[in-house]
């Protein structure tokens, strides 16, 4: 699958490629891969369809750039999350991490309405990949958080990190599933949840990470 953009795209000014950017995303996040239609894209941005492929290559190529664009969005996120709670426990930052993720759907939905389509809905070229990819930037982003943990003192010494980050990784996973889709939601109590509600849940499954987590 081809990936990124390409020069011509990266010198449009920066309100035309968020447009472009912008289209693209609520293209996807509506129909698919399969089903989204260049001709409807270029409809809505008031482009000629040449262009899309002088920008991108191909559709491939479109949906690579917004998959990569979502990664550093999180990336970006995280990072600061990392930073502010260097000074906390270990199980403190976790909940500021998945309280991040929780922000990032309500203020990402269809980015991340994208990413349920790839993992329930939709079979396409490079998915394994894309999908490999967020799994090892969230254990990645995971596992130094346990061994500095464990180095701390504040998780057990015989907890194995690789594990544990593919533990928590399941976890936030499915939490945040169950905040954006009712379906998976089973017991209805996660989903609408308002901010306050959602934090003490989030409170409540880290309390319950800690009880595996510490001697």
């Amino acid at each position: 699958m081809e990936s990124g953009a390409r020069k011509t795209f990266l010198r449009l000014d920066r309100e035309k490629q968020r447009r472009i950017l912008s289209a693209a995303i609520d293209e996807f996040a509506a129909w698919g891969f399969h089903r989204a239609s260049i001709n409807r894209l270029v409809r809505a941005i008031g482009i000629a369809k040449g262009s899309i492929f002088q920008y991108f290559g191909s559709k491939e190529g479109l949906f690579s750039y917004i998959f990569d664009y979502a990664i550093e969005t999180v990336r970006f996120s995280l990072k600061k999350v990392k930073r502010d709670t260097e000074h906390l426990d270990f199980y403190s930052r976790v909940e500021a991490s998945l309280m991040e993720g929780i922000s990032f759907i309500e203020n990402h939905p269809k980015l991340y309405r994208i990413y349920l389509k790839m993992v329930f809905q939709e079979d396409f070229p490079a998915r394994d990949r894309y999908l490999k990819k967020i799994r090892l930037f969230s254990v990645d982003y995971l596992k130094p958080l346990i061994e500095t943990g464990i180095h701390r003192g504040e998780i057990r010494a015989d907890l194995d990190p690789d594990i544990a980050a593919f533990m928590l990784d399941a976890i936030f996973d499915r939490f945040m599933q169950a905040y954006a889709v009712p379906f998976f939601d089973s017991e209805g109590t996660i989903h609408g949840s308002g901010r306050e509600e959602i934090k003490k849940k989030i409170k409540q499954v880290i309390d319950l990470v800690k009880r595996g987590f510490k001697d």
